[in-house]
């Protein structure tokens, strides 16, 4: 398995220790939700493999009301972090992905599809594929879902990171779940 680390808080520093661990994309929402902050960063990996999964979690207003928290996740084949956020038995999202997507973002400037995946009734799951690698998209309440029929565009922070990056207290959905993971 890969280890998982998860920063305590969020500042420049962080942001930039994540993205030179990483070899998969940081993907952040760019611009920011209206309303939204950046609440978390983590990645699976190690010394010698580097991050080989991220993590990165926002809060903000739910669009039916309330409080929403989204996490995102870029992972290889295999890691299994996002499906540990999303609650599933396995590392992948195997064949409850088809039909129709559900949701269209844009990541890296290229149009992508999201699917959605059966998952606890507290949340919403969506997993898609970009740059080649998992991208899923795991938000609370299971209502905050419909976050994503809005535009929303994600942006790598291996390329940049923003200067006016609003953060916020740490998110409580990057610690203590488990990872299903394949062995390193």
């Amino acid at each position: 398995m890969y280890p998982l680390h998860v920063l305590p808080t969020v500042t420049p520093e962080v942001l930039h220790h994540v993205r030179e661990q990483a070899v998969v994309p940081v993907w952040l929402p760019v611009p920011l939700l209206l309303g939204w902050t950046v609440t978390g960063a983590g990645y699976a990996g190690d010394e010698r493999s580097g991050g080989r999964a991220t993590a990165l979690a926002c809060t903000g207003p739910a669009p039916l009301g309330g409080a929403a928290d989204l996490v995102l996740v870029a992972e290889e084949l295999g890691v299994g972090l996002g499906a540990g956020l999303a609650g599933l038995p396995s590392p992948d999202p195997g064949a409850n992905v088809s039909g129709p997507p559900a949701a269209k973002i844009e990541a890296a400037g290229h149009p992508t599809p999201l699917w959605t995946v059966a998952a606890p009734d507290d949340r919403s799951v969506f997993v898609g594929e970009a740059k080649g690698l998992w991208l899923w998209a795991v938000l609370w309440p299971a209502a905050a879902g419909y976050l994503l029929a809005e535009h929303v565009s994600l942006h790598d922070l291996r390329d940049h990171i923003p200067l006016d990056l609003v953060v916020g207290a740490p998110s409580p959905y990057l610690a203590g779940f488990p990872i299903r993971a394949r062995s390193a």
